[in-house]
């Protein structure tokens, strides 16, 4: 998986590219980690990532649960497969997509 970090003021944009998965997750997480102090908005875009598995959605909801503190989270680009499984497991209910 890629991911491409992008700072602007006090909003960061992480571009996922591939699978977030067992493997990727914990590349994703460090990325999540190392979000700035001052960051108010983060933005998924999700328009290149391919799938989502439990580790990922793990991962997801703790950077939710991080910007829950600091300002705003939203995915932006979740393809029909991402889509479904963020249906499937609730996710929706808990996330901001545009």
């Amino acid at each position: 998986m890629n991911i491409e970090k992008i700072i602007e003021n006090e909003k960061v944009t992480l571009k996922l590219e591939g699978r977030l998965d067992t493997q990727t997750a914990p590349q994703f997480e460090q990325e999540i980690d190392g979000i700035e102090e001052g960051c108010k908005e983060l933005i998924l875009d999700m328009n290149a990532l391919a799938y989502v598995s439990s580790a990922g959605l793990r991962v997801i909801l703790k950077a939710q649960k991080y910007m829950n503190t600091k300002g705003a989270m939203k995915l932006i680009g979740v393809n029909e497969n991402v889509m479904e499984v963020f249906e499937i497991t609730g996710f929706l209910d808990i996330l901001t997509i545009e």
